[in-house]
């Protein structure tokens, strides 16, 4: 068995920004990551942002390893942390200057479908069995409590305001799972599963910002997600998700830090 690629996208949450998502696919294994939002001007690694950097850094890692996944998981864990002592530039600031990412892979090994995942990317896999996510399901009520809590119409701003910056410099400095610079604490961090897996099944991988359609947004359950994709394709998906956006534009319906986030999906078909 194999991937083929039916659909992908990858969308910048502003035009005038960087987008810091990747998405890819070999013969037999599959990638998203996304870069977490730089929190101060470029300089640890360059010209470049951090988010930048690291995401690119990754994707050329996932590109270019082979066998099963956690052997080409901890390539890449490898493969960033010796670029980090190659370029970086400086000491950082504070450990919120670090880049960091979330991703979330899958490989098929024999009759199964594995998954790696750290942080908050999706993988949602459709087969005769079902419709189920290979990853924990989104939900994102912890961080739109905390945007509320910076007071109405917080990520209509931006992230570069003061109240918001000191916030999630503060955020990011408390430990959590993350694809980052120092490689054992990726190899750490990152939960594996299995499914059975079988020709025709479908596999969906998203960074967060486009699984808001799910736990932000509340727009589809898994079963009309998928239906919705396979009838419309991804950009549909993409209009709709923008659409909503664009229409809470003071993120006061919806309380988050951006107004809209990179958004990335790969749709494959085992084949």
């Amino acid at each position: 068995m194999h991937f083929d690629l039916i659909q992908s996208l990858c969308l910048a949450g502003k035009p005038d920004v960087p987008n810091d998502d990747r998405v890819g696919n070999a013969d037999r294994h599959a990638w998203v990551i996304d870069g977490a939002t730089d929190l101060g001007a470029p300089g640890l690694l360059g010209e470049r942002g951090g988010a930048a950097w690291l995401s690119a850094t990754a994707q050329r890692a996932f590109a270019t390893a082979s066998g099963p996944l956690r052997q080409v998981c901890e390539t890449v864990f490898d493969s960033v942390a010796q670029a980090y002592r190659q370029d970086r530039r400086r000491e950082p600031l504070a450990t919120w200057e670090l880049p960091r990412a979330a991703f979330a892979a899958v490989a098929i090994e024999g009759e199964e479908l594995v998954c790696a995942h750290l942080a908050d990317c999706v993988v949602l896999h459709r087969s005769a069995q079902g419709i189920r996510f290979l990853t924990p399901e989104p939900d994102r009520e912890a961080e739109q409590a905390e945007a509320a809590a910076l007071g109405p119409g917080t990520g209509a701003h931006g992230v570069r305001t003061p109240a918001v910056l000191a916030d999630r410099r503060s955020a990011r400095e408390r430990p959590r799972a993350v694809l980052g610079v120092d490689a054992e604490l990726s190899r750490e961090g990152t939960f594996y599963s299995r499914a059975p897996v079988a020709v025709g099944d479908d596999v969906l991988l998203m960074s967060d910002g486009f699984a808001a359609l799910f736990d932000t947004y509340r727009a589809y359950d898994p079963a009309g997600f998928i239906e919705r994709l396979q009838s419309h394709g991804l950009d549909d998906l993409a209009r709709t998700l923008r659409g909503i956006e664009h229409d809470d534009a003071a993120c006061l319906r919806y309380p988050r830090f951006k107004m809209s986030d990179d958004a990335s999906a790969i749709w494959l078909r085992v084949g």
